[in-house]
Order: C-alpha cells, then structure tokens, then sequence
C-alpha cells in the first residue's frame, strides 16, 4: 500500500507528478488545511518549506515519519517535538552555497556604491550637474571583510572577497579552519575583534538561542563608523531596532539585509533609511537553486520512506530507534 506524502508548499508539477508514482499525494494551498489533512488519515511524509511545525501542528500526525524541508534552515521546525516522536527532518545544504554568497556580495557592493539610493536619486530628476563628495561611496576592494560563521556559506563569499577584491579576511566561528586559514590567507578571531577590524562584516551563521541578537547595541558600537553590515544569516540574530538606531545616528556607514526579525516585512522603520539596501529573502531564490533545492528535498523524501538514508538529516539519531 501506498505511503500518504503531503505537500505544504509549491512544488514543481514534474516533481509532483514523480513523487505520485511511489506514494499518494496531498498539495495543500495554506496552513490552515494542514490540520483537515492530518485527521483525514495517516500522513506518513511532509515537504515543503516556510511554514512553523510544531506539536500544536502535528499533534495529530500519527505515523509521520519525515519532514523533508526545501531549506538549510531549520528554525521554523520544532527540533525537539520531531525529535521525541521520532520523526526525521531533512534539509538541503550545499546546493544553496554559491548562490547565497553572490547575494552576500551583491548587498556588499550595492551598499559600499550607494546603487539603490543614487539610483532613486536620478530617476527623481537629481543628477544636473557634477557629482559632490556627498554622493561618493567607499572602495571593497583591498578593504578587510570580517566573516561571522565560516561554514560552507561564509567560506563562499570570503573567497569571492579574498580572490576577486583582495580583501584581506577576518573570521570568527565556533572552532578554528586551518584549512580555510591558509586558503584564504585568514585571521581568526573572536567576535569583538572581528566587529573591530572589519570593514565590511557579513553575518553568516545558523539560528539558536547562542546566535539570537547576537549583533545588538553593543556590537554595533564596537564598529568602525565606516563599516557596513551584511546578514544573509536570519534575521533575529541581529536585533533590528538597535542597527535602526545605528543607521540613523551614522555609528555605522550602512547595511544590506536579506533577512528579518518578522517575515514576510509590509512595514519597518528600516524602510525610511537611505543608507539601508533591503531585499525580501532571496538569498536561494534563483531559477537553477530552487530547482536544486526541490529535487534535492525530494530525493530525502523518498529515500527515508523507502527506509534508506537521505543525503542530508537533520536529526539522524532518530533513524537508529
């Protein structure tokens, strides 16, 4: 007999189509269907991405033996709860790497050039005359680029740093990468220092209870007035309303966000400051990695409910119950 799969998010209709040969499918247009679908019998896998699963959520998902999430990050899911039932969670790491660290670069160059202000400037009719100190920007290249988490993501865009601008990079982990250290011809240091030095500092790290406003008043305070802020990590590890008061007061140059506190963002103080460039979350949203990303999701998918190991598990002790 057939395992029950539901769908939580849009998925590709080939992909669709694929998972309905192994097992029967459920798509659900929103989250409030969730719940319809689990009582109207077993649901033994979940996929999709975006959405908060919980007990509240699953209480009612007996049988459900995986969660296959099209993301890396894994905050929306409550770790804990899958890990009492029992219930599997994959992601999709590596896929996303690349694409993610030109997102990071973009933000980086975008805001040290002033392209989204300059822009709404001549497009209002502005540019009459002769360009003033006023609406220079500062140079990457040659600058020092402080890395905050050097896993796979944040070692992409210090490469790009590194070897494209000759940026000299700083790093702060939780451990030491002496590998990446003599690639990169990078300095470790600890996050204080890093926040010192940096002249351009990208967050890169995963969501906890560590990371949570992990770059607050304090560590706003601790950079150069000259320096620029990047996070294409989550938005709650960088407190919002203090980089509010650190754009406005110029105790920092700028920033560049591609995550929130709140998301999807309608409305934020951070919108009425010139010197911010905000984008809704694209750090995967390409054509070629959302692809990747579904495939990839669906292939965990499919091997845990065949009873086979996925490529990439969140929580792989819950397999060897």
């Amino acid at each position: 007999m057939k395992k029950n799969v539901v769908i939580f998010n849009r998925l590709a209709q080939d992909l669709i189509e694929r998972l309905a040969v192994n097992f029967n499918v459920i798509q659900l247009g929103a989250a409030s269907e969730l719940a319809d679908a689990l009582a109207a019998g077993p649901v033994h896998g979940l996929i999709g991405a975006g959405w908060q699963l919980g007990r509240a959520q699953l209480a009612a998902a007996a049988g459900l033996e995986v969660v296959s999430s099209i993301s890396v990050g894994y905050d929306n899911y409550d770790l804990d709860y899958l890990n009492e039932r029992g219930i599997l969670l994959t992601n999709t790491p590596d896929v996303l790497t690349e694409t993610t660290a030109d997102l990071a670069m973009t933000l980086i160059l975008t805001t040290a050039r002033r392209i989204v202000e300059l822009d709404g400037w001549m497009r209002d009719g502005n540019w009459r005359g002769g360009l003033g100190p006023e609406h220079f920007g500062c140079d990457v290249h040659g600058k020092t680029l402080g890395i905050i988490g050097l896993g796979n993501i944040g070692a992409a865009v210090a490469r790009r740093g590194r070897f494209g601008f000759g940026m000299r990079v700083l790093y702060t982990a939780n451990s030491r990468k002496p590998e990446l250290e003599q690639e990169l011809d990078a300095d470790f240091l600890e996050l204080d220092g890093v926040l010192r030095e940096s002249d351009f500092v990208c967050v890169v790290v995963p969501l906890s209870d560590r990371t949570r406003k992990l770059i607050g008043q304090r560590e706003l305070g601790l950079m150069k007035s000259s320096a620029i802020l990047v996070n294409v990590a989550r938005g709650p590890v960088v407190d919002e309303e203090a980089l509010v008061d650190a754009l406005r007061d110029g105790q920092i140059r700028a920033a560049g966000l591609d995550v929130y506190e709140q998301e999807p963002l309608a409305e934020s103080p951070l919108f009425a400051l010139s010197n911010l460039v905000c984008v809704p979350h694209i750090g995967s949203a390409t054509h070629e990695t959302r692809r990747a990303m579904a495939e990839l999701a669906v292939q965990n998918l499919e091997r845990a409910l065949k009873g086979d190991a996925p490529l990439h598990m969140v929580n792989p002790q819950v397999r060897t119950r």
